[in-house]
């Protein structure tokens, strides 16, 4: 498939690009203004060691008195990062800077970004354990399949705060959200649809389990060798288990013989998706092409056949971005003083991120735009709510 570019209006140059990055894109902001003897000693020495005694005699205080309680650590190994790969720490950093900012923007929280240059789950969990009183909640990013598995789940058992990894469930939220849309616009029940997940890594193991938590129960998962199903010998703990619950029909080939006949087909894999597979779905269709920054198949030709069509680019109609989801995930968690981010609370951001989008429904317009300020108070309160509803 060729590469996609985008339309020409939207073009960004090298220049352009680079020159936005150079020295990063953080800084650290003061809270006031140190620019007198008096500020000096309030803010640091001798007017600190007072708030140092005090935070040290009740530990609780820390979280009226520093920033660790709203800040939330973007971490990363480097191993997973965008459709680019395993390009190490140093090289995935300019993206847990864009993370960071991100939360910043769009739901006012500090964040900072953190690579790792390690590999080994045992370390990565033993750091983030040793550097947990520097924080509030943990965004785990671009960590290849199947250690993210581990890796999220040893986390949260070891912490008493937020826990994430983005790449799984941020996008399987927006994507929960985006069905929604999709099916509420074309007048069919999202639980009688027959779903093709293209990927079994991190993404599309989330969305298949979110999915399925929502009533969903005729999916089928493809990995680079195939259709998952019981009769495979060749997949890891986290495929085979996903084996068993899915695939219904015990169907078995690859995508041609999982497309025929399907309602929608949702793209996580970076594999290309030939335009005579798409045409053997069913009418009306959903095609989610999710790949970054080249779709699985190109928007325009998935649209010859069927109805909704999304990407995950900002040029194209319906992005499916996890920008929508994970500033106001973590903002809801944090204001409720969540200690986990359960898959109620996961539910009720995909519903807030629908709603917002609900009134005005289009083929186009399945999901807001990421730049729609609405999106993230609505998520964090959904949040919030079903944190301290859960039971």
């Amino acid at each position: 498939m060729p590469k996609i570019d985008p339309p020409t209006p939207n073009a960004i140059g090298n220049d352009e690009i680079f020159d936005a990055h150079v020295g990063g894109k953080l800084s650290v902001a003061l809270q006031a203004p140190l620019d007198t003897k008096r500020a000096l000693s309030i803010a640091y020495t001798p007017g600190v060691a007072q708030v140092s005694r005090a935070i040290a005699a009740d530990r609780t205080l820390a979280a009226r008195y520093t920033w660790a309680n709203r800040l939330v650590a973007v971490v990363s190994d480097g191993s997973a990062v965008l459709g680019l790969g395993d390009i190490g720490p140093a090289a995935s950093l300019p993206v847990m800077e864009g993370k960071c900012a991100l939360f910043k923007q769009f739901a006012g929280l500090d964040a900072i970004p953190i690579v790792l240059d390690t590999k080994d789950p045992d370390e990565i969990v033993e750091t983030l354990i040793r550097l947990r009183p520097t924080f509030g909640a943990v965004n785990l990013e671009d960590i290849s399949a199947p250690r993210c598995f581990e890796i999220e789940r040893r986390v949260i058992e070891a912490m008493d705060c937020p826990v994430m990894h983005d790449d799984q469930h941020g996008t399987a939220i927006v994507v929960l959200a985006a069905l929604m849309g999709a099916t509420k616009l074309l007048g069919r029940d999202m639980s009688s649809v027959r779903v093709v997940v293209s990927g079994a890594g991190a993404a599309g193991v989330a969305c298949t389990n979110l999915l399925m938590a929502m009533g969903v129960s005729d999916i089928t998962v493809l990995d680079s060798r195939g259709i998952l199903q019981a009769g495979r010998t060749d997949m890891n703990s986290v495929k085979a288990d996903l084996a068993q619950r899915t695939n219904p029909d015990g169907r078995t080939g690859g995508l041609i013989q999982a497309l025929d006949g399907a309602d929608v087909f949702l793209g996580l894999s970076g594999g290309v998706v030939p335009e005579e597979c798409i045409a053997t779905m069913a009418p009306d269709g959903i095609v989610f092409a999710l790949s970054n920054p080249d779709p699985e198949i190109h928007p325009e030709i998935a649209a010859k056949y069927a109805a909704v069509v999304a990407t995950g680019r900002s040029d194209f109609p319906n992005q499916i971005n996890n920008v929508l989801a994970f500033p106001g995930v973590f903002r809801g968690a944090l204001d409720a003083g969540a200690r986990q981010i359960t898959e109620k609370m996961m539910v009720a951001a995909a519903e807030a991120i629908y709603s917002v989008a609900s009134d005005d429904l289009a083929l186009d317009r399945i999901v807001p735009s990421p730049l729609d300020l609405r999106v993230v108070e609505a998520v964090a309160a959904a949040v919030a709510f079903a944190s301290d509803t859960a039971g």
